[in-house]
């Protein structure tokens, strides 16, 4: 018999499914779990203030470029690579796509290169990245770049498959909304999965995640200058880009071991049970009752941590 488990998530993107996500189906093998208003632990993230009125053990996630507060939480799920003396389990958001394993399958480069017809393209919806734009306006000034997103369109408007869009296009572009060590999210491997090149921005030190031989990593260059040098250079070079397109995606095209789903499965139900069997950090410094909570709630705007814009 599994032992049961009530757990909430609260404070999640809009359309986050509650029923069906990576947190449950990582559970779900060894508790017998129930979606509860009274729950044994709940797991939160950045998009609300619910977490507050309840006085149980904690789980702080972020898609967002965040750090967690140990006064209010028991744990953390983030991007980073700090450990926070052991209370932080890095799962980037590019982990989410359940596919990854596809990255370590041969690559047939004569059919990869004959299906990209089209120079480089992005597609993006936030407008907030000043590093992104600009770049995006000045590798458009050798060749168009193609904006498949509702930002800078200029392909008719935007598109409805992204990744059926990016995979006839020889360079993608896969900017971050910010950078952070560690901030990875699911815009480097989308154009690895259909074997274009991004060209990335965001994670200062992303060579600990993937293989750098294998994408044009902007923070290798002194400037944007010199990184569109080298686009320009692999783009004129048929070898030259048959030979990033022959890289792996990973060292030795091995699939990291920390980014297996088993390995996180144990690390979630190692976490659960330890916070469960202890006086958590979250209800003795970071509870609300619920009627002071809704009295208090337009306060609760300026909390600790800036409270990010949604990207979805």
């Amino acid at each position: 018999m599994k032992p049961k488990l009530k757990i909430l998530f609260t404070d999640f993107w809009p359309d986050f499914n509650h029923q069906e996500n990576l947190f449950i189906n990582l559970l779900k093998n060894h508790y017998d779990l129930e979606l509860s208003d009274n729950p044994d632990i709940i797991f939160y993230s950045v998009y609300g203030f619910n977490f507050i009125k309840y006085r149980c053990p904690k789980i702080f996630y972020t898609a967002e470029n965040v750090r967690p507060n140990f006064n209010e939480c028991d744990f953390a799920i983030t991007f980073d690579y700090n450990s926070y003396q052991g209370r932080n389990l890095r799962l980037p958001l590019y982990r989410w796509r359940g596919d990854l394993n596809n990255l370590c399958l041969k690559k047939d480069i004569n059919a990869i290169a004959k299906q990209k017809t089209k120079f480089a393209c992005m597609v993006v919806s936030n407008g907030a990245c000043k590093e992104r734009n600009q770049f995006f306006e000045m590798l458009n000034r050798y060749k168009k770049v193609d904006s498949g997103g509702k930002y800078l369109n200029n392909v008719g408007g935007p598109v409805k498959d992204k990744v059926e869009f990016i995979k006839e296009y020889k360079f993608v572009l896969a900017f971050e909304n910010s950078s952070y060590p560690g901030y990875t999210t699911e815009k480097i491997v989308e154009p690895m999965l259909v074997n274009s090149l991004p060209i990335y921005w965001g994670n200062p030190v992303i060579n600990r995640d993937f293989n750098p031989k294998s994408f044009v990593n902007i923070h290798d260059y002194n400037s944007f200058d010199d990184a569109i040098e080298t686009i320009i250079q692999i783009d004129k070079d048929e070898e030259l880009y048959r030979k990033y397109l022959s890289e792996p995606f990973f060292e030795g095209n091995i699939f990291p071991a920390d980014m297996e789903f088993g390995y996180f499965q144990d690390k979630l139900v190692e976490i659960v049970n330890l916070i469960l069997n202890q006086m958590p950090v979250s209800s003795k410094f970071f509870y609300m009752p619920a009627a002071r909570f809704n009295k208090l709630r337009r306060k609760l705007l300026s909390r600790i941590y800036h409270r990010p814009h949604f990207r979805f």
